[in-house]
């Protein structure tokens, strides 16, 4: 389905581009882009493997056991019932740490298994597994509306394209991933109190 979309998108685009008068912007765009798209993507590659293997140093040293000690209290309020020694709170803790280090490509393979072992926790619960469950709810907004300290993505596209100051975004980006993830929270509790409250109704 979505392959279509994207082909309608581009015919539709390339069909406008040579109606509007715009052939030449349009043939410079189609040959010049694709190489730009690589040579970012091999940019971004180096810092991408440098965070990566400082992730798996630290997974490696034990340090990622004393942020999960950081994030426990946190932990406790945000996932009621879960083990805060077990496997899915581990992968939560290094998800957490991967978003605040900007490296979103890192924390999607452990946000998917975080997940699965939450889907887990919950279908041995005794949990309906076509529903997810409140922790799987909060771990969704949480990895969704992550925290970021360090940019270091935006700081390397940046850094790409001639920024003299790639991290000079950072009070910007520490204030917004704040109020994002805050207003996330909050709204993921007050409708999961409301859902309760209704089913309680019901």
């Amino acid at each position: 389905m979505m392959n279509k979309l994207f082909s309608i998108i581009i015919v539709i685009s390339i069909a406008y581009g040579i109606y509007s008068g715009n052939f030449s912007q349009l043939s410079n765009s189609l040959l010049n882009d694709p190489t730009s798209a690589v040579e970012l993507v091999i940019f971004l590659t180096g810092s991408m493997c440098l965070w990566g293997g400082l992730m798996r140093i630290a997974e490696k040293a034990g340090i990622t056991r004393y942020m999960a000690m950081l994030f426990r209290p946190a932990a406790r309020l945000l996932f009621k019932g879960l083990d805060l020694n077990g496997k899915a709170f581990r992968l939560i803790c290094m998800n957490v740490t991967a978003n605040i280090l900007g490296l979103g490509n890192a924390a999607t393979p452990l946000g998917i298994e975080a997940m699965k072992e939450l889907e887990k926790s919950h279908i041995s619960e005794g949990g309906d597994p076509l529903r997810a469950s409140d922790n799987m709810v909060t771990f969704t907004v949480l990895n969704t509306a992550s925290l970021t300290v360090i940019p270091s993505t935006c700081a390397a596209v940046r850094a790409k394209y001639g920024s003299a100051s790639p991290m000079e975004i950072f009070p910007a980006v520490v204030i917004t991933a704040l109020s994002a993830l805050t207003a996330a929270l909050l709204a993921a509790q007050i409708l999961k109190r409301f859902h309760k409250q209704t089913g309680d109704d019901k």
